[in-house]
């Protein structure tokens, strides 16, 4: 059998899946470089390699997918992208070089989910055995510490269906495969637990080895400190539907994350609940559908003005060429301004 190893940690942002990419590769697994910068919002490092991001960022936006996408359709959109044969070529090739490295290797980004299909396929082609370790945070801290961190514009709304979108269909897309569920908490309480089964259960030469200077330094670098945001359904505004729906999908994670608890009638509940998500977004949309046509009209209105403005300033450019050089080094710039705009208000 190949000793070839391909970690990919999966899961929702700001659920510990950079703490646990750290700390696969502090133990020896080999995160490709260079790596996206440590900044305020994670100051221990994102254990993100920048190739993977930057890949992810191009087919997420040729896909019109957003990184946290409450649309159950869109792991079609994204999807589709998979199946591409150039997208195919291009990631076994950067992957082929990335094993030349090391033959066991941690791809983290929050991001990845989207495509674990596409990832799965290369890793094959690569002779390389995919392993999937989902990290679970309860979704109030989630949608808590990206409202701290991330951008403003989503509500607790939005982020909380995220959540639940992005969790459920993890789950599904991990299905079958070599999967482990951390809980984030167990990860800072005692990380020996959870990452050494792991290295047993995935068979990571690097971590059933590690030395005693390789943990000890995982021991530096796990922080519990950096577990900063601890809401609750008391700190995040949603409908009581969304919140009794997100709660049970917290339940069903939760208990995957026990031992024997990744089990054939678990996986049969996140089942009913991904069915239930996509009715009641369904539904939402069906309520929103008269806004959603008023914006479209708003939008296609101030695209007329703009193309109407562009056309009017094109006009009065050429009326003003028309002046001979000679005569328009004479007027002063302010009154060729006003020229400009008193042909546009004829027009």
């Amino acid at each position: 059998m190949s000793s070839r190893r391909v970690v990919f940690v999966v899961g929702s942002g700001r659920s510990g899946t950079s703490t646990m990419a750290g700390t696969l590769r502090t133990l020896g697994l080999h995160v490709p470089q260079p790596e996206v910068a440590a900044d305020s919002t994670n100051p221990k490092g994102f254990g993100e390699p920048q190739w993977v991001v930057d890949l992810h960022t191009e087919l997420l936006a040729r896909s019109n997918v957003q990184v946290s996408d409450a649309r159950p359709r869109a792991w079609l959109d994204a999807g589709r992208l998979s199946g591409d044969h150039a997208t195919r070529e291009r990631v076994t090739a950067w992957l082929e070089s990335q094993l030349g490295e090391a033959d066991e290797l941690v791809v983290k980004d929050p991001r990845a989910a989207w495509f674990l299909g596409l990832w799965r396929a290369c890793a094959d082609r690569c002779d390389a055995t995919s392993s999937y370790i989902t990290m679970l945070r309860p979704v109030t801290e989630v949608v808590g510490s990206k409202k701290k961190y991330y951008d403003q514009r989503q509500g607790d709304v939005t982020r909380t269906a995220a959540w639940v979108n992005m969790m459920l269909h993890t789950e599904r897309a991990t299905r079958g495969e070599q999967r482990r569920f951390v809980r984030y908490a167990d990860l800072l309480a005692d990380w020996t637990q959870p990452v050494f089964a792991i290295g047993e259960a995935f068979d990571l030469h690097a971590v059933k080895t590690a030395m005693a200077n390789d943990i000890a330094q995982v021991h530096k670098f796990i922080d519990p400190s950096l577990r900063r945001v601890t809401l609750t359904w008391d700190d995040v505004q949603v409908p009581t539907v969304l919140r009794e729906l997100a709660q049970e999908t917290w339940t069903m994670l939760d208990g995957l994350a026990d031992e024997g608890g990744d089990t054939a009638q678990a996986q049969q509940v996140s089942d009913q609940l991904r069915v239930a998500y996509g009715e009641m977004y369904a539904d939402a949309e069906a309520f929103a559908h008269s806004t959603t046509v008023a914006q479209r009209r708003t939008a296609a209105a101030e695209a007329r003005r703009q193309a109407e403005a562009g056309a009017a300033d094109a006009t009065a450019r050429r009326a003003a060429d028309r002046v001979p050089h000679s005569v328009r080094a004479m007027v002063p710039e302010s009154a060729r301004r006003g020229l400009r705009k008193a042909l546009r208000r004829e027009r």
